[in-house]
């Protein structure tokens, strides 16, 4: 797993990838910020997925940000982290679990397997500017974490990290 000796680790979701060439400051600044703090910004394979998606199939302009994103996710120094074929598995279960209850909307299932894939690598915080991820009720969650025996994870908005860290 990428990134696995360092232990300042956050995940990031699809959207804070994308915001940079949104032209959504906050996102620059928050990972200048962080990893000059000495963390380590991973995504999992849900991320890649969705970005090679939207940069083969996607429609203008979506297709050209995440072309920008995957192109420059490497230059700023934005790791995947790999999952075991059990972990995946295990994270389309959960995922499942966690749209059964309503946590997410159907139709945000991504979503739902970028929290549980971010449990598995035990990363205890997605960053993110998705309102779907931001809005989910946290004790629900937490508690589908415990039952699942999954590490919790908590999200959060860049802007409310950077306001914290400073």
């Amino acid at each position: 797993m990428a990134g696995t000796g360092q232990k300042k680790r956050l995940a990031l979701d699809t959207n804070l990838l994308l915001d940079p060439s949104r032209g959504h400051d906050f996102a620059h600044d928050f990972r200048a910020v962080f990893q000059s703090a000495g963390y380590a910004l991973l995504t999992g394979p849900t991320v890649f997925r969705e970005l090679a998606f939207a940069a083969l199939y996607g429609q203008e302009p979506e297709r050209s940000l995440a072309r920008t994103a995957v192109e420059r996710a490497a230059a700023w120094h934005i790791l995947p982290f790999n999952l075991t074929l059990l972990d995946q598995s295990i994270a389309d279960r959960f995922a499942e679990k966690l749209l059964e209850t309503r946590l997410l909307p159907w139709s945000e299932r991504n979503d739902a397997l970028i929290l549980a894939e971010t449990s598995l690598a035990a990363i205890p915080l997605l960053v993110t500017s998705d309102q779907n991820l931001l809005h989910v009720d946290e004790d629900p969650l937490l508690l589908a974490f415990n039952e699942a025996d999954l590490p919790p994870v908590r999200v959060a908005h860049p802007i409310g990290l950077l306001k914290a860290i400073k």
